[in-house]
């Protein structure tokens, strides 16, 4: 007899992850805090009234390449133009420093012999502390009212390019993944899959643009948009081996230059995304963590990598800043404000434990870590740049 639980897992879900997210921003935290405590309460790591099945997870996939989408979407090319030079600089050393020492880190406590999986593994680690959440950096700049000073528009251009750096170097690792083509290979496909993404991405845009002609905001243009990302995703995945999430976020920057019918689209997937498949990503993540697992040595782990993933932001993006131009002060702000990780710290995450390349008893250390991150970074902004004078406000 076929099972109909799914619909109360779905049901339950739903309504955890809006109460938990609504309290969380109550306090100024951000609302993907009270998703993720809700799942982890529902799993196994308290309740256990869920149960995460394929069913849950498929969904959960879908929710996380329509968060890429949206993110891609959401790219502001005049603005990555307008400071892209020093947030390219700030972006880079962000992105290096994280990987490098994070990743380090992981190989320091589990990395055992010097092998190609284990290098994969603590790469992948690495990379989920490559990139920034900015929406949490965002709220507060705006809530100081410095969100159009220097230190403003300079971090929220890093952490754009930040993301796509991030995205890129997932690709990569993603294509070195597979034991089965050497090395050669997987670059030429990376190489192909670029390629791909301009080729298609001219074709497509052109052919937007003339659909949007008289079709501007027609439920149709969502449509088409949510189907180009599955394409996209799926074609990254299975004919470059590059992560399908890098597929869904280039087909959200693909269709990003295309004025009201970019702000329709991304408003029609949100909608979409926000009631039913970010909420089950969210929740999804809490639940394959099983704080249980939490023993001394991975608790050690998690208290050490967090240090490194705080410090290697300030270190890497201050510096950036620093060599920029920027003040001191300003320096130490882009630093901590490029310390939130985020959506994309927790997609890089679902990807390595779906790949098997991050551990089951590693994962619940991972997460905690992107959430303590998260929490902190405003605080931190706000002692390090709170009372600083706007001397440098733009626009």
């Amino acid at each position: 007899m076929q099972s109909y639980d799914f619909l109360l897992w779905l049901a339950i879900i739903l309504l955890f992850t809006k109460l938990f997210g609504v309290a969380t921003a109550r306090v100024h935290l951000p609302q993907v805090v009270g998703a993720l405590l809700a799942g982890v309460l529902l799993g196994p790591s308290c309740f256990g009234i869920v149960q995460g099945n394929d069913f849950i997870f498929k969904t959960a996939e879908i929710g996380v390449l329509m968060l890429m989408f949206i993110a891609g979407l959401d790219t502001d090319m005049t603005e990555l133009k307008r400071s892209g030079g020093p947030a390219l600089v700030i972006a880079c050393l962000g992105v290096a420093l994280p990987v490098l020492t994070c990743g380090g880190v992981y190989y320091l406590f589990f990395g055992g012999a010097l092998t190609k999986t284990t290098l994969l593994k603590a790469a992948f680690v690495g990379v989920v502390f490559a990139a920034t959440s900015v929406s949490i950096t965002v709220e507060t700049l705006t809530e100081m009212g410095k969100i159009k000073s220097r230190l403003g528009t300079t971090l929220i251009s890093a952490a754009l390019i930040d993301d796509i750096i991030g995205i890129v170097v997932l690709s990569f690792i993603s294509g070195f993944g597979d034991e089965s083509v050497n090395t050669g290979t997987v670059l030429l496909k990376i190489v192909l899959f670029f390629v791909f993404v301009v080729v298609v991405g001219i074709g497509v845009y052109w052919l937007f643009r003339l659909i949007t002609v008289n079709h501007e905001k027609s439920r149709r243009i969502a449509v088409w948009g949510l189907a180009f990302c599955f394409v996209m995703a799926y074609c990254s995945e299975r004919l470059f081996g590059v992560a399908d999430i890098t597929g869904a976020y280039f087909a959200g920057v693909i269709l990003c230059n295309l004025s009201q019918s970019r702000q329709f689209l991304a408003r029609k997937m949100t909608v979409a995304s926000y009631v039913l498949f970010s909420p089950v990503f969210f929740a999804a993540i809490g639940l394959r963590t099983n704080l249980r697992l939490l023993g001394t040595d991975i608790l050690v782990f998690a208290g050490v990598l967090l240090v490194v993933a705080v410090v290697s932001k300030i270190i890497g993006c201050g510096l950036g800043a620093r060599l920029c131009g920027l003040s001191r002060r300003d320096s130490l702000g882009v630093g901590v404000g490029m310390v939130a990780r985020g959506e994309v710290a927790l997609m890089v995450a679902q990807k390595g434990i779906n790949a098997g390349y991050i551990d089951e008893a590693v994962f619940p250390a991972v997460v905690l870590v992107v959430v303590v991150a998260a929490l902190i970074t405003p605080v931190l902004l706000k002692l390090t740049v709170g009372n600083a004078p706007d001397a440098s406000m733009v626009g």
